[in-house]
């Protein structure tokens, strides 16, 4: 209910400030935007969750982006490109979790590495230059019209989002990603499987990183090695927002949607304003920082009530 009125007031202040801010143009773009930063958020709210962080989820959704493009562009169909672009990420999120969970790697550490390792990969493979030519089919799939200010890319989060909600809050898997980030050690003493859980987690991750990959490049017509980049704040922002404690053991899939549309909302509110663009950057980190401040508030407040 707080981020549902937060959304409120920010729509309400940016629509007094340029009421072309309300236009269905506008609503539009910021739907679109959070599209991207909501598959990326949620696939971050489960690593999070567990204690852990990946920096690289901008450079898996170039690597699968550019993947996809050059099979879409070689004649691929649809399905093929997509469960190839979903097992690729898939596998890149795992090597994550390997890392964390196998080689007791810090989280930040390890995917801060795999992040440049991603990258670089997708420069090979593409020499630098964007990979263009996506089938049409595979834009309509992703990327299509279902009425105005409408298309399919919302209805691939709505999809992912119900997946995500019900694997956390429903099923042993989920309850085990709350346990380890609420206390790793006693979970493991309880007999849980510490190791594969956290890896399923960073999977997850992965594959969110790689459905955004697939609406961006229906969306552009072409895959580009550098998309993606920065990319990693707007999901830790998504899912910051939505209530998911950076200290673990705490979020939702809900929060996080509309953390999503929220940060979106936000970013869009300033360009209508005539901010200059760069101050998205500064904007993205404050949030970040005061999302983060009033999780630790939030904390405080809880543990006197049980005093």
């Amino acid at each position: 209910m707080t981020l549902l009125a937060a959304l409120i007031v920010i729509v309400i202040v940016f629509t007094m400030i340029n009421p072309i801010y309300i236009s269905i143009f506008n609503i539009s773009d910021i739907i679109e935007q959070s599209v991207i930063y909501g598959l990326m958020g949620i696939g971050m709210t489960f690593v999070i969750i567990t204690g852990g962080i990946d920096l690289s989820v901008g450079s898996v959704l170039a690597l699968t982006a550019v993947t996809a493009a050059k099979l879409s562009s070689g004649g691929m169909n649809v399905l093929g490109v997509a469960i190839i672009s979903l097992a690729l990420s898939a596998v890149l999120g795992a090597a994550n979790g390997f890392m964390v969970s196998c080689m007791k790697l810090q989280p930040f550490i390890a995917t801060m590495g795999s992040m440049s390792i991603f990258r670089g990969i997708a420069y090979i493979v593409t020499e630098g230059f964007p990979v263009s030519g996506v089938d049409s089919a595979f834009r309509s799939v992703f990327y299509g019209k279902i009425s105005v200010g409408m298309r399919t890319s919302v209805m691939v989060l709505l999809v992912f989002a119900v997946i995500a909600h019900i694997l956390l809050k429903y099923t042993r898997f989920g309850n085990y990603v709350y346990a380890i980030g609420g206390n790793e050690e006693a979970t493991r003493l309880s007999g849980v499987k510490v190791k594969s859980n956290k890896i399923k987690a960073y999977v997850i991750c992965g594959i969110g990183s790689g459905l955004a990959a697939m609406i961006l490049i229906a969306k552009l017509a072409s895959g580009e090695p550098t998309a993606g980049n920065g990319y990693e704040l707007n999901a830790i922002a998504a899912a910051c927002i939505g209530g998911t404690s950076m200290a673990g053991g705490r979020g939702t899939i809900a929060g996080t949607v509309i953390g999503a549309i929220l940060f979106s909302a936000l970013k869009v509110g300033l360009i209508t304003s005539g901010v200059d663009t760069f101050w998205q950057y500064v904007a993205t980190g404050v949030v970040i920082i005061i999302a983060a401040y009033v999780e630790i508030i939030q904390g405080k407040l809880a543990g006197k009530k049980r005093k």
